[in-house]
């Protein structure tokens, strides 16, 4: 038997499928119900599945198929681990910062519909997997802010260089300058080859989009993940004395090329720390979002912890 439960009120995501008998066959009872769990997946942006020992990378993968057929490995675009199949260990990043809130590759043409992660190992103290309504984060943020990112947009401005960061040959998974040149073209992407042979680009996406589905309006973006304000102020202070603004590894604008103003990047953070839900990670647990609905991010940590993770339902800005 499977229920179906708030984990702790007040805070309503994620919602919870869980079953008392670890030995419950998950996947008959997946395929048996995928419109009542589509169902709740549009209504909560983000489904937690405990009690059922996914802690294994193919016992994950197996569940994670029969939630979304069409999964697909990470797209080079952060560090991370192949462990097997389509799953892989999430993107390093320091234990002792938390990683801030985002829409999975809201950045890039393409993203995935459909985020999975699972728990092999929980971090002794912290590491928990913080997520965020993005409806929500639409609705709480000032009219004037999200009016300005609807007729503008943003703008995320990347320079791959061998110094800091990945280099744009891993990104795009290739040595050829002209096949990167299509890979640019193709994604909308404006790319400039730089006299060191390193590569700048701009992307300018849309900030606000409507759920397919839902026909909801969702906040969809990595302004937190990009603008240079949000990073520990000894990391900006070391790049800015490293690059000039034009040639900082990353950074983001209006999407005519206009500063955003700290003030309004710190607005926007606020929102999403007053909205914020996150809950321990238990061993075996699986949480699935549905990354145009619910933005997520990390906590700090203290010990080892070991996730996994798997992504699906590619899709473009051009499908919505």
């Amino acid at each position: 038997m499977i229920y179906i439960d708030y984990l702790q009120l007040p805070q309503i995501i994620p919602i919870v499928m869980q079953s008392s008998d670890t030995n419950a066959d998950i996947t008959n009872w997946i395929e048996s119900n995928q419109e009542l769990i589509q169902k709740e997946l549009y209504k909560y942006g983000a489904i937690l599945w405990r009690g059922f020992n996914l802690d294994t990378a193919p016992a994950f993968e197996q569940v994670c198929l029969k939630l979304c057929s069409n999964l697909f490995n990470d797209n080079g675009e952060h560090p991370r681990e192949s462990i097997s199949g389509n799953v892989y260990t999430p993107v390093f990043y320091p234990k002792n910062e938390k990683l801030l809130w985002h829409n999975e590759n809201s950045f890039n043409y393409h993203w995935p519909r459909k985020i999975f992660f699972g728990c092999c190992q929980p971090a002794q103290q912290g590491g928990e997997t913080v997520i965020v309504d993005s409806r929500q984060v639409f609705q709480l943020i000032d009219p004037k802010i999200r009016d300005k990112f609807i007729e503008k947009k943003v703008m995320y401005l990347r320079n791959y260089n061998s110094r800091f960061g990945l280099n744009w040959q891993t990104v795009f998974q290739t040595e050829d300058k002209a096949e990167v040149e299509a890979i640019c073209t193709k994604a909308f992407i404006d790319f400039e080859w730089k006299d060191c042979g390193g590569l700048r680009t701009r992307s300018v996406r849309p900030a606000v989009v409507n759920h397919p589905q839902t026909k909801e309006i969702t906040w969809f973006t990595q302004l937190q993940h990009w603008h240079i304000s949000c990073l520990d102020m000894e990391v900006q202070e070391a790049l800015v004395s490293s690059f000039s603004k034009e040639d900082l590894p990353r950074n983001c604008y209006y999407g005519d090329g206009s500063a955003i103003e700290d003030s309004i990047i710190s607005e926007i953070s606020a929102v999403y720390q007053k909205l914020e839900a996150s809950f321990p990670w238990q061993s075996g647990d699986l949480l699935m979002l549905d990354n145009l609905l619910t933005a997520h991010g990390r906590n700090s940590y203290v010990g080892e912890r070991k996730l996994l993770v798997t992504m699906g339902e590619l899709s473009s800005f051009g499908d919505i």
